[in-house]
């Protein structure tokens, strides 16, 4: 275990090296009170694109009782073309885990991790000062559903002399579970998820702004959920 923790360590570590931007958010939400990290990357090349993130939590007590790291996230999808077009072939790895305190004894968890396999559909102007894209997507989550499905929108749009950063995603999908607790409890089929990001350049490397998580039967939590965040971005 210690092993794999160093070995985690040292791939955030170079992932930060290679990343186009690193973001730090405060989650203002109710119950949450705690700061974010986020490593990202995309880029282009003449056989398609990469983009990975990576998040992490870090706890100070609150409702898991971590101080320090309580959970990491990562996705990485692939976009493959041997075309001149805006449709590209999309293949995507998701998953993560967490921890929490709890009497007698701690614990930990797995995010189920999903494979996604479908294709995406790009809009940008000339300069490509706006981009939109449009995802579906084949997905298999492991131990949960090994036929369900994604629809995803990705958007990036520069303003006011590049000054004005908005960005962010939207995602649809299907997955069994299960939301609220004790006699509240019920089974869901569907997840929506959505973090528009709202930035203002100061300069070409630093940006302050915020991330608006919107989401409705996501993580165990039933119906909508609205938490927003304060944030500082640092482009490579």
């Amino acid at each position: 275990m210690k092993k794999l923790l160093i070995l985690f360590v040292l791939f955030f570590a170079v992932s930060a090296l290679m990343a186009q931007n690193v973001q730090l958010h405060y989650d203002m939400g109710k119950d949450r009170k705690y700061l974010t990290s986020t490593v990202e990357m995309f880029k282009p090349d003449k056989w398609g694109s990469t983009f990975y993130f990576i998040d992490m939590d870090y706890g100070k007590g609150g409702a898991t009782g971590v101080e320090g790291p309580q959970l990491a996230y990562f996705e990485i999808a692939r976009g493959i073309k041997f075309w001149k077009s805006p449709f590209e072939i999309h293949v995507e790895y998701n998953g993560g885990f967490g921890q929490y305190k709890a009497t007698p004894s701690n614990g930990a968890y797995t995010i189920n991790d999903a494979w996604l396999f479908g294709g995406n559909y790009t809009w940008n102007t000339a300069d490509f000062s706006k981009v939109f894209t449009l995802q579906a997507m084949y997905k298999n989550i492991r131990g949960k559903n090994d036929m369900s499905f994604q629809l995803t929108g990705v958007w990036n749009l520069q303003f006011c002399k590049n000054k004005i950063t908005l960005s962010g995603f939207a995602d649809f999908w299907r997955e069994d579970n299960i939301v609220g607790v004790g006699a509240k409890a019920k089974a869901t089929d569907f997840v929506f998820l959505t973090e528009p990001q709202f930035w203002f350049n100061c300069t070409d490397h630093f940006s302050v702004g915020s991330e608006i998580e919107i989401s409705s039967n996501f993580a165990g939590h039933d119906g909508m959920m609205v938490n927003p965040t304060i944030a500082g971005k640092w482009k490579f």
